[in-house]
């Protein structure tokens, strides 16, 4: 259910007054919190600047053979976000961007983007305008996502979350269900076409609405140091407000795969690799420098912005992540901040499709039914904007292009 909010000044000061009022040493805790991850904050840029790898990278091999040492699980929990190395023969994701390729051209994409209806949505981030196509249903995209690999590597990084807390099962962390998202295509060259720093998956609402607050119980109630960022408790139990920019399944991780190589200064994606900088970001709210009625500048139905006046500590560790080749996939936890760079100053095309890790629950399975018949018709699935250009496009995936998995992972099954 969308969440709706008629007077959102209203509900903010509503929602401070009451947070404050349950933490009324707000601002000792808050010092606690920015001196902890300020701290780690730079240990990052340290490590980022000596050259030294700061997002944890794993091979696909030790996933598919259960050679993933505990150190390393622990290292991607702490960071929120791993690159998983050759989880596609490259040779094979060449072929499907040659594919992707012909498929925007020959249904002339080019000319329908002049009028997308998916720009104002970026608007307020200080880079607004990324080079993402609103499209779903290519073959490649649903090949990839049906892939027996790329499940695998999802079903492990589901399985880093607690499933199991708060007397409750959340979810089915080995049902990977599909959340058909969009495609990047950057040519060599591009500027200004990045993307400010952000969070996805909801904004003004991780303070208003009950169930994200029981998220975040640990953080509000001041005993940040409990908070477990894969903690699924109440995950699957929040509303959001409905907008084409925000997701309302519930992932475990937001994710891309390299359909080309690509890495720092090709305008691809930057991370602040802290995977509980939420608490910062949910603390720094409440201080007596921000107005009342104002939540570090959240808009509701919009990504929620991390900005240098409110958030500076975080950014000293924003990170562009390491050259990828294709067939690799990046994922990060659904809280942490990430952006992309404004300038792609490589060679070639930087070339991903989106294709992010959730589980099978209620909330997940009821988002299922509203985009299968999205699929079947080929326009935009509901979280996004309803610019529907597939729908006549010749080479669209189809049923008959479906596994048994892959009919199970769109739901026709349910």
């Amino acid at each position: 259910m969308a969440l709706k909010i008629d007077d959102l000044p209203s509900a903010i000061r509503q929602a401070k007054k009451e947070l404050r009022a349950a933490l009324p040493n707000y601002r000792e805790v808050f010092a606690e919190v920015e001196k902890a991850i300020g701290q780690e904050a730079k240990r990052i840029a340290a490590q980022r600047d000596r050259g030294e790898d700061v997002i944890p990278e794993i091979r696909f091999a030790d996933i598919a053979e259960g050679r993933v040492s505990a150190d390393e699980i622990a290292l991607v929990k702490s960071r929120g976000a791993c690159v998983i190395r050759n989880v596609f023969p490259r040779e094979q994701v060449r072929n499907w961007d040659d594919e992707i390729a012909d498929y925007v051209e020959r249904n002339h994409l080019d000319k329908r983007l002049e009028n997308r209806a998916e720009d104002k949505y970026f608007g307020q981030l200080a880079s607004s305008k990324p080079q993402i196509y609103g499209v779903y249903w290519s073959k490649p995209q649903v090949l990839a996502r049906q892939s027996e690999s790329l499940t695998a590597a999802r079903v492990f990084l589901n399985q880093l979350w607690r499933n199991e807390s708060e007397g409750r099962v959340h979810f089915d962390p080995e049902s990977v269900p599909v959340y058909a998202d969009r495609l990047r295509r950057r040519p060599p060259g591009s500027a200004s076409l990045g993307l400010s720093a952000h969070c996805d998956g909801g904004s003004v609402e991780r303070w208003i609405e009950s169930n994200f607050r029981k998220v975040y119980r640990h953080v509000f109630s001041g005993n940040w140091r409990e908070y477990d960022a894969f903690d699924a408790a109440f995950r699957p139990d929040v509303d959001e407000i409905a907008s084409p920019a925000v997701c309302s399944m519930f992932r475990t991780f937001q994710g891309w795969t390299a359909l080309t190589p690509q890495g720092p200064g090709d305008g691809t994606l930057q991370l602040v690799p802290i995977a509980n900088s939420m608490v910062y970001i949910l603390l720094r709210a409440l201080q007596d420098d921000v107005a009342d009625d104002d939540l570090c500048g959240a808009m509701p139905g919009r990504a929620l912005s991390i900005k240098p006046e409110f958030h500076a500590p975080l950014f000293e560790a924003l990170s562009s992540i390491p050259k990828m080749a294709a067939g690799d996939t990046v994922f990060w936890h659904s809280d942490v901040i990430h952006a992309v760079e404004d300038e792609h100053k490589g060679a070639g095309y930087s070339n991903v499709m989106y294709i992010a890790s959730a589980p099978a629950c209620a909330k997940n399975d009821a988002y299922l039914k509203r985009q299968l018949p999205s699929f079947l018709k080929g326009e935009s699935p509901p979280d996004f904007p309803a610019d529907h250009f597939e729908t006549d496009f010749t080479g669209r995936a189809t049923v008959d292009d479906l596994t048994p998995l892959g009919r199970t992972q769109l739901g026709l099954d349910l």
